[in-house]
């Protein structure tokens, strides 16, 4: 069989498909349910590779590509094409580009280190330009992005909504750790990325999961108890058990089990939870302070925090967009929702809690753009050059909310609603008092256009397969006594070390700059994050 295999390098996981290149069928579905770099965003991410070396960063990516290959039973002498899709920080990583351009947001800055912007267009290499990729013998397909912080996963989910085509001011979100967004306003197309932390993906909740079979993507109430609704092996929601939300007594046993709770699950616990007076921002009015959800699983105050402030993130950005374009949140009339959570998420429950424009009248739920485009390049590369001539004649506007003022004002009022319990219409008051575009009022019944059942909507023959750890480490060799503090400290057990006294760390589990306890609990001159390398368990066998 002549084979390919489309990835979408995601911030908060890679999902890959093997596609049959004479049939078009997809065959395979992969996904990993982290990333394989220290940390929890892409900013984490960038950290990492900054201070300790874009070669150990593009090094992780490139083994837990070929662990998706082999978790695809992709052979190396039938890869013909593989094409990628992503953000400008994950596919430099992957190819090897240098990223300074990407880190610091500041001309005077780039100027001072004579930082140069890279090129980012659409290319076709061979594999062997790629360090990591000489033992294959295949091309690799790299869509364009459109300006160089604006990447080719933003341009995917441009035009894979089809707001391009349309007058209407529109709205499209990929609802992720890096929630990438675009407003069109007239011909000009307003982007951002917010880095809103994984919350929305399930991650730093603690029963959180990725959007995989057996995770609660949703909840009802029934009278006063909890219906769980889970996700099966085929990723459609089945009911669940029915709980007691203050005591997590089982009340009726659904058809399916529980390992954990999505984003999406997140969102309607919040959005059911506040709703049915179970939460009173910032607090939860159980007896102990959780919502209980089934196979003994909560959701805590602390969960309700993060999951804020993701919230927060994205509504911030909208309102940030909205601003630099000169119109108010009311003037938007679709949304779109990109991504897993955009796709499993209860559409009018997100509306609601406001990760959606409250005026927006239409809804699209438009699944996983990244990985549709990265397998349309694989199959045809004149739809790899369409793409660039779209990207080329995009009038964009891109906004960088980590120095936008706007960003920066509407964040901080965020924080105050979800963690200091600041009234809603004080809320409001601020916007207006500070000339920010203000929210207006949740319309009643908006029109829902679900594209897709499944963020993946076709996994093949062969079915998905989730790579629940991504199985990519970095080692180095210490003479430190026998106090094993690293391992001790370490809140995911991410450390182990063997008895030649080395230390292995396994990225997917690793916090990166979000934590770094390891390298404050030990003496630096023990304990070095710069002598780590990628382990390359094939050289070990």
């Amino acid at each position: 069989m002549r084979c390919g295999v489309a990835i979408d390098l995601g911030t908060s996981g890679y999902r890959a498909q093997k596609i049959d290149l004479d049939t078009e069928e997809i065959r395979r579905t992969v996904i990993t349910l982290r990333n394989p770099l220290p940390g929890a965003n892409v900013m984490d991410h960038m950290d990492f590779a900054i201070h300790y070396g874009q070669d150990l960063a593009h090094g992780l990516s490139i083994n837990a590509v070929k662990n998706l290959f082999q978790t695809l039973d992709v052979k190396s002498e039938e890869l013909e094409r593989l094409s990628i899709c992503g953000n400008p920080i994950q596919l430099s990583i992957f190819q090897g580009i240098n990223i300074e351009d990407l880190a610091y947001a500041g001309e005077r800055k780039k100027k001072k280190y004579n930082i140069q912007e890279q090129d980012r267009s659409a290319r076709i290499v061979h594999s062997s330009e790629i360090p990591g990729l000489d033992e294959y013998d295949c091309e690799v397909v790299v869509p364009p992005a459109i300006k160089h912080e604006v990447g080719a996963d933003a341009l995917a989910l441009i035009v894979k909504s089809g707001m391009l085509d349309s007058d209407e001011i529109s709205i499209a979100t990929d609802y992720g750790t890096n929630a990438e967004m675009a407003l069109k306003v007239k011909d000009i197309i307003y982007t951002g990325s917010a880095a809103a932390g994984p919350a929305l993906e399930g991650q730093q909740i603690k029963h959180g999961n990725l959007a995989s079979p057996y995770t609660i993507s949703d909840f009802e109430f029934e009278d006063k108890a909890l219906r769980n609704y889970v996700l099966s092996e085929e990723m459609k929601p089945i009911p669940g058990d029915l709980i007691d939300p203050a005591t997590g007594d089982v009340l009726d046993k659904g058809q399916i089990k529980a390992k954990g709770i999505t984003g999406t699950g997140v969102i309607a616990l919040i959005e059911e939870g506040i709703g049915h007076s179970l939460i009173e921002l910032p607090k939860i009015k159980t007896p102990d302070g959780r919502i209980h959800l089934q196979n003994r699983m909560d959701f805590s105050e602390k969960d309700l925090k993060e999951a804020g402030k993701a919230i927060g993130a994205i509504r911030a950005g909208h309102i940030t967009l909205c601003s630099t374009a000169g119109i108010e949140m009311t003037d938007i009339d679709t949304a779109y929702m990109a991504g897993a959570a955009g796709t499993y998420m209860d559409a009018i429950k997100a509306q609601k809690i406001g990760l959606i424009p409250y005026s927006a009248e239409k809804i699209c739920q438009i699944g996983n753009t990244s990985l549709a485009v990265a397998r349309e390049i694989l199959l045809s590369e004149k739809r790899l050059w369409e793409l660039q001539d779209i990207a080329s004649q995009i009038i964009g506007t891109h906004i960088m909310f980590a120095t936008a003022p706007e960003f920066r004002d509407v964040y901080v009022l965020e924080l105050a609603y979800w963690e200091e319990g600041m009234p809603f219409k004080m809320f409001k008051k601020y916007l207006k008092k500070k000339g920010l575009p203000g929210l207006g009022d949740p319309i009643q019944n908006p029109i829902i256009e679900k594209r897709v059942e499944r963020d993946i909507p076709v996994l093949g023959e062969e079915g998905l397969y989730v790579l629940e750890r991504v199985g990519t480490y970095m080692t180095m060799v210490v003479d430190c006594p026998e106090c094993k503090k690293c391992i001790k400290v370490c809140p995911t057990g991410a450390i182990s070390i063997d008895e030649e006294n080395r230390v292995m760390i396994s990225t997917d589990l690793c916090e990166g700059a979000h934590c770094q306890k390891c390298i404050r609990a030990c003496p630096p001159e023990k304990f070095n994050w710069e002598n780590l390398k990628v382990f390359d368990q094939e050289l070990q066998e």
